[in-house]
């Protein structure tokens, strides 16, 4: 029982000390019955003692000046009700190390004139918003863009953040370095960039800082290697962006857009769930709410001619119960970001506030739709509690079509010089 708590996965630090209590009860059990010497019952007694101890600290971390301890991973997730929809709200962005600007000139903001992306606005204006309300919610992923803004934080900053991340406020998915592709690449770029990203998350946030869940929404194609990887990595769960448009329309049809993924055929504990993002990785039509966007915001003053919330509210239900009809549990993800969103997050999180206030409200009038700031690694803990028997997959996501006419498979079928340049900077790194 005791090496069995270790591994449980989906399981939060409570429930696997509470089977490593059990581990020790059989212990006593079975030296009661057996007989023992005065000091092996010490022994125990003491053993007992550091697991009640750890019962009431189950992070092993200090507490906090108000006598509450630091909740991260699977303990900071919000309850979910139920018999009603629960829409997980993830706010998040999605910052390309390096795609039409360097990287330096996506971190800094210049060259606007090319795309208007600063990462560095991002991360400062998130974490003003994130300290305005203890329940909303923001994930990050490129470890490479918090690597650089972390360090040029004053330490009372840095503390602000490390704060965040125990209490699973702001939480790290995937991890890496950067988000990979998954096609003209050697498996060991992809092993060592990984190692690079979760080696700083490790090194700079602890436990709390080791992302739960893989989070591959753009590559354009899945390779069954990448969830191997993952899965050896001890990852509970990956989602992706990009299907086949008739592999997704074939899935919505037939509820199949969530499954276990077989990813080795020798491998033992190969299987990794693994979930299709319904909108790839962007907000629903009408639900924008970034500084780079056109939708209209929640409108709420109550003498506003443009009152609208009785229209975004009717839409948003509408919207979450469409999606509902296209996976098994009574949970749904709803990916609130885009490329380089949130360099003003106040507009975005304002908005959503609005939207979980407005859509909530709804449920005194006989609504079945619970919506709540949630992350991927939440919405893995809340599914996997539903005991689904899913449908099962053991190939690759090959070859991607976005539509028709539009086959992404060039890249990797007929540029050996791209392979070449990545098999040289792996040795850089």
């Amino acid at each position: 029982l005791l090496s069995v708590a270790r591994e449980l996965p989906y399981a939060t630090q409570r429930e696997k000390q509470a089977v490593k209590l059990a581990g020790l009860s059989l212990l006593f059990f079975s030296a009661s019955t057996s007989g023992m010497g005065q000091i092996n019952w010490l022994h125990l007694m003491l053993l007992l003692w550091c697991a009640i101890g750890s019962l009431a600290n189950p992070t092993g971390s200090k507490s906090s000046s108000e006598g509450t301890l630091p909740q991260c991973g699977y303990e900071s997730c919000p309850t979910v009700k139920e018999n009603m929809l629960n829409v997980h709200i993830v706010a998040h962005t999605h910052d390309d190390v390096g795609w039409l600007k360097t990287v330096d000139q996506y971190y800094y903001g210049s060259r606007s004139n090319i795309q208007k992306a600063g990462v560095q606005y991002i991360l400062d204006s998130v974490l003003q918003e994130l300290l305005k309300d203890r329940t909303r919610r923001f994930i990050f992923v490129e470890s490479a863009f918090m690597h650089k803004w972390y360090a040029e934080q004053t330490s009372a900053v840095q503390e602000t953040v490390r704060n965040l991340v125990n209490e699973g406020r702001l939480e790290f998915i995937g991890g890496a370095w950067s988000m990979n592709d998954e096609a003209a690449v050697h498996y060991q770029s992809v092993i060592d960039q990984f190692t690079w990203g979760l080696r700083f998350l490790n090194d700079t946030f602890g436990e709390c800082g080791r992302p739960k869940a893989g989070w591959q929404i753009d590559p354009f194609g899945h390779s069954r290697e990448q969830g191997s990887l993952f899965a050896q990595m001890g990852y509970d769960g990956l989602f992706q962006g990009r299907l086949d448009f008739q592999d997704k329309q074939e899935r919505i049809a037939k509820q199949k857009m969530e499954m276990m993924w077989t990813t080795s055929a020798s491998l033992e504990n190969s299987e990794l769930f693994t979930s299709a993002l319904y909108y790839i990785y962007a907000p629903p039509p009408g639900f924008c709410f970034d500084v780079l966007c056109n939708d209209d915001p929640i409108i709420d003053g109550p003498y506003s001619r443009d009152n609208n919330v009785r229209e975004k509210i009717d839409l948003f239900l509408e919207t979450v119960h469409n999606m509902s009809e296209t996976y098994l549990t009574n949970n749904i993800i709803l990916t609130m970001g885009e490329d380089f969103h949130y360099q003003d997050a106040n507009m975005w999180f304002k908005n959503l506030d609005k939207l979980i206030k407005y859509t909530n409200a709804r449920q005194a009038d006989g609504s079945m739709v619970n919506a709540f700031y949630s992350t991927p690694s939440c919405y893995l803990h809340a599914v996997h509690r539903e005991d689904i028997e899913w449908p099962t997959k053991s190939d690759d996501f090959f070859p991607y079509a976005s539509d028709p006419n539009a086959f992404w498979t060039g890249y990797y079928t007929s540029r050996p010089t791209q392979k070449r340049y990545e098999r040289e900077g792996n040795h850089f790194l």
